[in-house]
């Protein structure tokens, strides 16, 4: 059976980011969704809730998982989310699992003092436009450059974001994790904070960090992320076969 792939986008972007990654997937005949968030993306207009989010990432999985075995993929906020999904109590019918730029708990001071820099730039007269162009202009290649904004920003759900994230506990969820997995950060990723806690609770997961890189890895090394796709599309294959 072919692998469904679902990959879950970070705050404020939308499926768009991930416009490398699918075309890499098509191209190897991998079937992949690319999922909009409440608040975010074609879904622009409505509200983000919790509730919401976490409902689109198990409709999307329990649809793929009717097809075929499930690799599910999440880049920061999408993959807090997906890390506390995959580990639920109740273990969803995924296979395998990549959790990119959140090694992170979304708690306490940390997230309070994010919240704050995020209201901070959206309160600027372009509520930050012009200084988003700029970071993605130095840090990006060209040819994924315009993806991350491509579905355009989602700044009126981002506090809503933020805030909900208080919700999960991580700590409980990733000792439950028993799927193959793999977290991946960028060497200069802020939310590589509790790299050493994400390894001792899931002592399986293997830890990549990509060098050279930014919280934005998916985009600025597509090449090196899509060749960690198709290591955890070849586990998945040869944990089949040896079935």
């Amino acid at each position: 059976m072919v692998t469904q792939v679902v990959l879950v986008h970070g705050i404020r972007t939308s499926a768009t980011m991930w416009r490398a990654q699918l075309d890499h997937l098509s191209a190897r005949g991998a079937r992949a969704v690319a999922l909009d968030l409440p608040g975010h993306g074609t879904r622009m207009s409505e509200q983000f809730t919790f509730d919401e989010a976490w409902r689109t990432i198990d409709d999307a999985v329990q649809r793929a998982a009717e097809r075929g075995p499930v690799l599910l993929v999440g880049h920061s906020m999408g993959g807090l989310l997906t890390t506390a999904y995959v580990g639920a109590e109740t273990a969803p019918p995924v296979t395998a699992f990549i959790g990119a730029s959140c090694t992170a708990l979304p708690r306490g001071a940390g997230l309070a003092t994010y919240r704050l820099l995020a209201g901070g730039f959206n309160s600027l007269p372009d509520q930050g436009a012009w200084l988003t162009r700029q970071v993605l202009a130095a840090t990006l290649p060209e040819e994924t450059r315009e993806d991350f904004g491509a579905g355009g920003y989602a700044l009126a759900a981002q506090d809503a974001a933020l805030r909900s994230l208080a919700r999960l506990d991580l700590v409980e969820a990733l000792p439950r994790i028993a799927i193959p997995t793999w977290f991946i950060n960028g060497q200069f990723d802020q939310l590589r904070l509790n790299e050493q806690l994400f390894t001792r609770l899931v002592p399986h997961a293997e830890m990549i960090v990509v060098p050279k890189t930014s919280h934005l890895v998916t985009a600025m090394r597509p090449r090196v992320f899509n060749a960690l796709l198709d290591l955890a599309l070849a586990t998945i294959d040869q944990g089949a076969r040896t079935a």
